[in-house]
């Protein structure tokens, strides 16, 4: 073969090449979009719709969904009444929205129309008025509460949802009003004082076996971000040391992965939801728990809650679609500038090292895989709120978003005020003998998660 015919040869072969490439290798735009853009298997593509499916769900139920327990705070302690007041067919003087919101209600701005915002920008909207709170119940944006309203537009009842507790607003608009943070705990909420306006306790007071005056003492004890749901099941209104038994309303998301649900390790996060749902929303559904004796729990005697069953049942179906909503909330970021980076750093090296807070508080869940639970002895502190769990235990609590909620305090009972706080009790406890610098650069690193 000559030197010409050697040539054409090779551009023979070179052509060749480059049309197999084209023929088989994506090239340009249009073949990346192509291929970016090609369908899913039908059973990935089956799961992926039922997953965004149940969350929307689990969404609305989170936010939305009363489980009948209209009939307990309306029709049987009548507290719509008292939101009312006497001039729009209550009693009393009414709760004006400034008034909720002092007790830590909040507003969705997303629920308000944009002609009544421009009037609220304006000041042309009354806020110490009760009508414009039963307005606003209308527009569905008191978030965790529910109005029912008759066709004469008299409120005639009402429900309240998970959302009361577990959700805040980020007070985009003002404080207390703005978007929806669902999961966050409601430090602001004082549930016990909105309960206490309730016209009728006598039901309280008839399971507690106390008189009226008890009753409201108890509610009034609680404080902001607090609440006790145990109480009707044990009747343990105080601690031994005079304080409060309510413990601090928990975080409602970061729980992917997380097993034990509750300060004290009752269940997982659905058994929790179901517990609550029955027991301390007073919605209708099904509920069981064997270790509800009557020897640690000697309210469970009238209230018969360790055997749950509700024929119109509005609870059981929701469960599944009500976890995975809030299994899919992730724990919030910390903001820029919340925390010194430097510090949290050398903080994260001490979490795993020396001060070895990884050893029940494991990366990159910050608790425990599987059980959780600890004596009171192992973590240093009293058994008071132990005792009143089937575990008698501590769980070990989850650390991803600890920033969003230190209004309150930490530990189940906001015991210790600061960070600084927690990480000293530690240091003692375990006799860490950490620097000063040390123990600051652990809290810079929980601030950082």
């Amino acid at each position: 073969m000559n030197h010409h015919t050697k040539k054409i040869a090779g551009v023979l072969f070179t052509s060749v090449l480059l049309l197999f490439a084209a023929a088989w290798l994506p090239s340009g735009k249009s073949k990346s979009k192509a291929a970016s853009a090609s369908a899913l298997p039908a059973n990935d593509e089956q799961n992926n719709n039922s997953m965004q499916a149940m969350f929307n769900q689990g969404r609305q139920i989170f936010r939305y969904d009363t489980f009948g327990d209209e009939d307990f705070w309306g029709g049987t302690l009548h507290l719509h009444q008292a939101i009312a007041g006497e001039k729009l067919g209550g009693v009393g003087p009414g709760v004006s929205p400034k008034a909720a919101l002092s007790v830590g209600l909040k507003v969705d701005a997303d629920a308000l129309p944009a002609s009544l915002v421009e009037q609220i920008k304006a000041g042309k909207v009354n806020l110490d008025d009760p009508a414009t709170t039963l307005a606003l119940l209308k527009l569905n944006s008191v978030v965790g509460v529910t109005g029912v309203f008759d066709k004469q537009g008299k409120l005639e009842g009402m429900g309240i949802q998970c959302a009361l507790c577990h959700s805040t607003v980020d007070d985009s608009f003002a404080p207390g009003i703005g978007h929806r943070l669902d999961g966050w705990p409601n430090r602001d909420l004082n549930v016990g004082v909105i309960v206490s306006l309730a016209p009728n306790l006598q039901p309280v007071a008839d399971l507690l076996g106390v008189d009226m005056p008890t009753v409201k003492k108890v509610l009034t004890s609680w404080g902001p971000g607090k609440y006790d749901a145990e109480l009707n099941q044990d009747g343990k209104a105080f601690q031994p040391n005079g304080k409060s038994a309510a413990t601090l309303l928990p975080a409602a998301y970061g729980l992917a992965g997380v097993n034990d649900a509750t300060y004290t390790g009752w269940g997982s996060v659905t058994y929790w939801n179901a517990y609550v749902a029955n027991t301390q929303m007073h919605g209708k559904g099904a509920f069981s728990e064997p270790r509800l004796t009557v020897a640690q729990f000697p309210v469970v005697s009238k209230s018969h809650y360790n055997q749950v069953r509700n024929s119109d049942d509005e609870i059981t179906s929701k469960l599944g679609a009500l976890q995975f909503y809030q299994l899919g909330i992730p724990a919030p970021k910390p903001p820029d500038g919340s925390f010194n980076k430097e510090e949290a750093a050398q903080g994260k090296v001490l979490f795993s090292g020396k001060a070895n807070c990884a050893r029940c508080h494991v990366p990159n869940l910050y608790t425990e895989p599987g059980s959780s639970l600890h004596t009171p002895e192992e973590i240093g502190i009293d058994d008071f709120h132990a005792s009143r769990s089937p575990t008698k235990m501590y769980r070990t609590t989850p650390l991803r978003g600890l920033w969003s909620h230190q209004k309150g305090g930490f530990y189940h009972d906001g015991r210790f005020q600061t960070l600084d706080e927690v990480v000293a009790h530690y240091d003692q406890h375990f006799k860490l003998q950490l620097t000063d610098q040390q123990k600051k650069d652990l809290v810079e690193f929980l601030k950082s998660l």
